[in-house]
């Protein structure tokens, strides 16, 4: 039997705060299926709302999440290379084989992706992304936002996370139902020892564990990593490096959000963004890790990368005609 991950409880005693939530917009972080939810499993219909997948020239190339009713949050190296007009967002989607009816498509009318992102073989720092929607999105079951941590949020090892998406699975073909699966934090010290060529920053925050346990898959990039604070989900990064679904180093690497709330309500220009303070009590145990004198060679931990291209070439059909709002 597959076990089971409650997120419900698993805060930690996690201090909340909203800031920027005003009546035009409806409160982030609530979906309408609240069921229990099963770690690497298909996700169950409207639980997950938030999570999109974008679609480039016609084709899934990775996740993201809406944080208000016309921008989406990614990742930068998703969108290398590509201009707007070439963008498809797609909220709503559950199953990438029966979309349904409440499945909605957007043009984007701008991508604004982090002045100093840095997409390199040594580091992807700054790896964030806003698209700017063509139209505002009409909010429902299946779509609303995602609440962001707040500049002052702190939170430490071992804290429960979610990260969800549709990765990508044999021959790079995109996994049919929305997948979960929960990962707990892992301190910067430990996930630098681990990392050492890319040196891991403050602006950046590793979830997994060193050896066994379930995993997020190749193509989930752009993906948000989350937690439940109270009664809503709470995103903290945006995944930005992961190498291989089958390694029992099972550790992915994010943008930490908390760094870039000033750059994201700038960039926004004054809409409505949902951020929460999350506060972890006690002494985080990261504070105190040693690292051995041999931490593992980095050249078994990442994969080889092209400065044009990381991800894989996708030779997949595109998706069935959906929805569009006018």
């Amino acid at each position: 039997m597959a076990f089971l991950q409650v997120a419900r409880g698993l805060a930690l005693m996690l201090s909340v705060f909203y800031q920027g939530c005003h009546s035009q917009q409806p409160q982030c972080g609530v979906a309408a299926n609240t069921n229990l939810f099963v770690s690497g499993q298909g996700a169950l219909p409207n639980s997950w709302p938030w999570n999109v997948a974008v679609n480039i020239s016609g084709s899934y190339a990775c996740g993201g999440t809406l944080i208000n009713n016309q921008w989406v949050l990614t990742a930068a190296r998703c969108l290398s290379g590509n201009q707007a007009k070439d963008i498809r967002v797609l909220l709503g989607l559950h199953s990438m084989s029966n979309p349904g009816a409440n499945v909605v498509t957007m043009t984007v009318q701008n991508a604004i992706c982090h002045p100093d992102y840095k997409n390199s073989r040594s580091t992807f720092e700054n790896d964030i992304c806003l698209l700017k929607l063509s139209d505002p999105v009409t909010f429902s079951q299946s779509i609303q936002p995602i609440c962001l941590s707040s500049g002052n949020s702190t939170f430490q090892t071992g804290v429960s996370s979610w990260i969800t998406g549709f990765g990508f699975a044999g021959n790079y073909t995109p996994a049919n139902i929305l997948r979960q699966v929960t990962l707990p934090i892992m301190g910067s010290n430990q996930c630098d020892c681990l990392f050492r060529q890319l040196n891991i920053k403050d602006n950046m925050i590793c979830a997994g564990k060193e050896i066994g346990g379930l995993d997020s898959c190749l193509g989930d990039v752009g993906s948000p990593l989350m937690i439940q604070s109270s009664t809503s989900w709470v995103q903290l990064g945006v995944l930005t490096f992961d190498y291989n679904c089958s390694s029992l180093q099972n550790i992915r690497i994010f943008t930490r959000l908390p760094r870039y709330e000033d750059w994201i309500q700038n960039t926004v220009k004054g809409s409505d963004v949902g951020f929460v303070t999350i506060t972890s009590p006690g002494v985080d145990p990261d504070s105190s890790f040693i690292c051995p004198i041999a931490p593992p060679s980095p050249n078994n931990l990442l994969p080889p990368l092209s400065n044009n291209s990381i991800l894989p070439p996708l030779n997949i059909p595109p998706l069935p005609p959906l929805n569009t709002l006018p």
